[in-house]
């Protein structure tokens, strides 16, 4: 009767079949999307761009499809108590879908980043040495209750011929989902709805993936699959990017949040300085680039205060106030809801209709303020010295830096660049928001005549 081998007398050369560990559905999907950005990355302009008028096509023609799914989302959402700020996130109404589907034909529009030339040059030894734009890859973008992001970071990746991992909050699953499905079916050409079905638009389905599974399980491993992850995008609260950064070990490009600032300065002027003030704080407070800190020179704040507190009032924002704001408010019999300032307040951003708001001595004490509080997204001056505003704009260290302008301009469409990936606040690689060539990296090409280095 034979037995079993004794491990100990095997010999290293004989090979034992080792059964390959089950690949996680998150895995299987990164390796299709790897598969699919291997396809995307020689495409013509022509082929991304046809691609992206069926997407915007297919959203017009679905439009009901995914009102009523993201209408689930909705009605949980408000179920559960959630904020208004944060539901108005969430809610994708029939004018909403028009306008995603408007921004995909903008970026159809854009210049195609890939095969750009950085810079090129002869060298003196007769080599062409060229330095270019290509994709990153496979894109990973990780974001919260916002279903716009789904069609949003779906369009510039395959602009710029990336491949991209969906992965949005449980809150917004069916939206995204019923999302993505239309996105896919509209870039393969597949089952049109009514909605598909361009000619020239066929794409890898692949390219276009929602990362499987609503568990935070889901997240930790697309944040581990480094090797088939080429980048992670984190979009959200300060929680969820902190975690991505600390806890990824595929590269990230980090998006902050927005406390953003607006400095009325000591010669602006008034009806101007209200005006920008509203409108960055109050024409949509649960963005990131809506305005949380108002700061006043101590030399115009009697003048533009009680001005401002009324404003403020009539749009129902309340006012994190330090001492000289209430006491200019109590002198002024201001109607406006003034509660006291914490440090908190100073740090927060808010989302909603609230604002910290302070007197300071100084352009300089302002920057000093902005410089320890900020997250480095947005400041806004308001003034009518342009000495002042070289100076704000030399010293505050933030991405965007507007001078007689609201904040609320910090935006990928608004800057001309399409439908944004996000809003980066760290240093490298990009900052501000990111269009389509900051979803490229680069490589040399270096073109000889048989050349050999001695």
């Amino acid at each position: 009767m034979s037995s079993s081998p004794d491990p100990a007398t095997l010999s290293s050369s004989t090979p034992q079949a080792v059964p390959a560990p089950p690949q996680s559905p998150v895995l299987l999907a990164a390796r299709r999307a790897r598969a699919a950005a291997a396809e995307l990355a020689p495409l013509p302009r022509a082929s991304k761009d046809a691609a992206l008028l069926a997407i915007a096509d297919a959203l017009v023609a679905r439009t009901e499809e995914i009102v009523a799914a993201n209408a689930e989302d909705v009605a949980r959402a408000e179920a559960a108590g959630t904020s208004p700020s944060v539901v108005d996130r969430l809610t994708l109404n029939r004018e909403r879908v028009a306008a995603i589907a408007a921004d995909v034909r903008h970026v159809a529009g854009l210049p195609d980043p890939v095969g750009e030339l950085v810079r090129g040059s002869t060298l003196p030894n007769g080599l062409d040495l060229r330095q270019v734009r290509v994709p990153l890859g496979v894109v990973g973008i990780i974001y919260e209750a916002r279903p716009n992001v789904t069609v949003d970071a779906a369009a510039l990746c395959l602009k710029s011929g990336n491949a991209v991992l969906l992965r949005g909050s449980s809150s917004a699953y069916a939206s995204n989902r019923k999302l993505v499905e239309v996105l896919r079916d509209a870039i393969s050409g597949g089952s049109d709805q009514g909605g598909g079905g361009r000619a020239g638009a066929t794409l890898p389905a692949d390219a276009v993936q929602l990362v499987p599974g609503e568990s935070r399980e889901s997240v930790q491993e697309l944040m581990r699959a480094r090797g088939l992850v080429d980048v992670l995008i984190p979009r959200g609260g300060a929680s969820l990017i902190r975690t991505v950064v600390e806890q990824s070990t595929v590269p990230v490009i980090e998006t902050g949040t927005g406390n953003c600032h607006v400095y009325v300065d000591a010669v602006a002027d008034v009806a101007m300085a209200v005006e920008i003030l509203i409108n960055s704080k109050a024409s949509r407070p649960s963005v990131c680039n809506s305005a949380e800190t108002l700061l006043v020179h101590q030399d115009i704040a009697e003048a533009f205060l009680p001005a401002a507190l009324a404003a403020l009032a009539e749009a129902g924002v309340t006012v994190h106030a330090d001492e000289r704001v209430l006491r200019c408010a109590e002198a002024n019999g201001s109607k406006a809801v003034l509660v006291p300032v914490t440090a908190e307040d100073w740090e927060t951003e808010y989302l909603s209709y609230d604002i910290a708001a302070g007197v300071v001595d100084s352009l300089d004490d302002a920057v000093a303020h902005i410089r320890r509080w900020s997250s480095g997204h947005t400041e806004a001056i308001v003034t009518g010295s342009q000495s002042a505003a070289r100076r704000f704009t030399q010293l505050v260290d933030s991405a965007a830096v507007a001078v007689n302008a609201s904040t609320r301009f910090t935006d990928g469409g608004q800057f001309g660049f399409g439908a944004e990936i996000g809003i980066s606040t760290q240093k490298l690689h990009a900052r501000g928001p990111m269009g389509l060539p900051e979803l490229t990296s680069t490589k040399y090409v270096v073109i000889g005549d048989g050349h050999v280095r001695g």
